[in-house]
């Protein structure tokens, strides 16, 4: 049995005009120029929350795309990094 590769993980949470802009659409578009797996949904409170992992320099280079695509709806950017075991198989909306 081989061993759990860990990857990059970060957890964004994305605040603004981020809901009803097309934001999970576009950052699935993104999603497909990179190699990351993870997703993308809409919170009760207002907020995106974006799950993504893979090599770190891919998921970094993913979440400035994203954040480049949809400049003028996000007002503020959270995130957090963790490694751990892949926990995602592709990119999708929920």
């Amino acid at each position: 049995m081989s061993a759990k590769i860990e990857v990059h993980h970060e957890t964004v949470y994305f605040s603004g005009r981020v809901q009803g802009v097309g934001f999970r659409y576009q950052t699935l578009q993104v999603a497909r120029e990179f190699e990351v797996a993870g997703f993308v949904c809409n919170l009760p409170d207002g907020r995106v929350q974006l799950e993504a992992e893979g090599g770190a320099e891919e998921v970094e280079a993913f979440i400035q795309a994203v954040a480049e695509r949809m400049t003028g709806f996000i007002r503020k950017t959270e995130r957090s990094a963790t490694r751990h075991s892949a926990q995602h198989q592709g990119f999708m909306i929920r």
